[in-house]
């Protein structure tokens, strides 16, 4: 492949340092939104070009990208902004990456444009980032080491640090996850459920940590990668004590919606970006722990990396830059591991993989 690298969502937080880190390995994408004067003084500073679309319109998105090109986009909240540039991808053939992390997104994808893709030739990989690479990684390096008694497998991401870790985008994210409908895979079978409906704890360098249930790309990879998993739950342990309050909120018989209404006004209220100290300090770890159908433990892995930003803007940059120049491996919604494939995923410069 020779196209072009287009990048939506460069004027925000995660797009910038996506942006940045693009540079970092040599890479010239193309910055485009619907204000190019908004894109000029980053342009500038790293020596892209800019190109005028609105990433909420399918023409707009169409008429810029090819089937060569590979289209990167940050712009969230997916669910409500990331529909068109997918569309138009679809359309075009074209390679697709986001940064998602909400879980209606992601079904999307792999349910309902995945099958259109497989048609066309375009090639998904969304939630390319911080969520869910990790645990997809984690996840099939485990179900690798138990083998063929693995009947459930169990995900829990923790980021590790004090003060403002996450951006105001970030965390209406979190909300939005928290109290919409969700999934795990039950019986072999993706079932529908409330968001954060069950609560498990981790051990994590010795302490216990909660996490609450979200769905999650590794729903959809890792039965692809062992057809005889019956159970597939991933945990999201970003808020230490707090997804306590969270999964208890998630049982209410108030609306969810309701709760999710006046979480979202404190949210907005917050700074736009974290503190780059404490986001500096900060480590995160993705543990994945795979049982047999009797509940004995089999095998355990955990990646560890840096501060969670840091490691989606390397990941669409790393995902970018290897979907450009080398291609990746199949049509239709795909996931890390059979894109790229799993070893070439362990040994990306900024995970370090633990196996037990």
């Amino acid at each position: 492949m020779t196209g072009r690298i287009v990048l939506f969502g460069a004027t925000g937080y995660t797009g910038g340092r996506t942006a940045e880190a693009m540079r970092a390995r040599g890479l010239t994408p193309v910055l485009a939104g619907r204000d190019p004067q908004r894109l000029a003084a980053l342009a500038e500073r790293l020596g892209c070009e800019t190109a005028r679309a609105d990433v909420t319109d399918m023409a707009s998105v169409a008429a810029l990208v090819g089937p060569e090109d590979v289209l990167v986009t940050t712009v969230g909240p997916f669910a409500r902004l990331g529909g068109a540039a997918l569309a138009a991808v679809v359309s075009a053939g074209a390679t697709y990456l986001d940064s998602a992390g909400e879980p209606a997104f992601i079904r999307e994808v792999f349910e309902l444009q995945g099958p259109a893709a497989e048609r066309s030739g375009a090639r998904l990989l969304t939630a390319f980032g911080n969520d869910y690479v990790p645990g997809v990684l984690a996840g099939a390096l485990a179900l690798r080491d138990a083998g063929e008694r693995a009947a459930r497998v169990d995900v829990g991401y923790f980021v590790l640090g004090r003060g403002r870790l996450f951006s105001r985008g970030t965390l209406e994210s979190s909300v939005g996850v928290a109290s919409s409908p969700a999934y795990s895979v039950r019986d072999g079978v993706l079932q529908t459920e409330p968001g954060a409906r069950r609560l498990r704890t981790y051990a994590v360098d010795g302490v216990p940590r909660p996490a609450f249930s979200v769905g999650a790309s590794e729903h959809f990879a890792l039965p692809r990668l062992h057809p005889g998993l019956r159970i597939v739950d991933v945990h999201l342990g970003w808020f230490g004590r707090a997804s306590h309050a969270v999964h208890a909120a998630s049982r209410l018989p108030a609306p969810p919606a309701a709760v999710a209404k006046g979480l979202g006004a404190l949210v907005r209220r917050l700074p736009r970006d974290p503190d780059p100290a404490a986001l500096a300090a900060a480590r995160s770890v993705t543990i994945a722990e795979v049982f047999d159908a009797g509940g004995t433990l089999l095998a355990r892995t955990r990646v560890r990396f840096g501060e969670p930003y840091g490691v989606t803007a390397d990941l669409l940059a790393w995902g970018a830059q290897r979907a450009s120049e080398q291609g990746v491996e199949g049509v239709g919604a795909l996931d890390p591991v059979g894109a790229f494939g799993l070893d070439t995923l362990a040994e990306l410069e900024f995970f370090s993989v633990e196996r037990s």
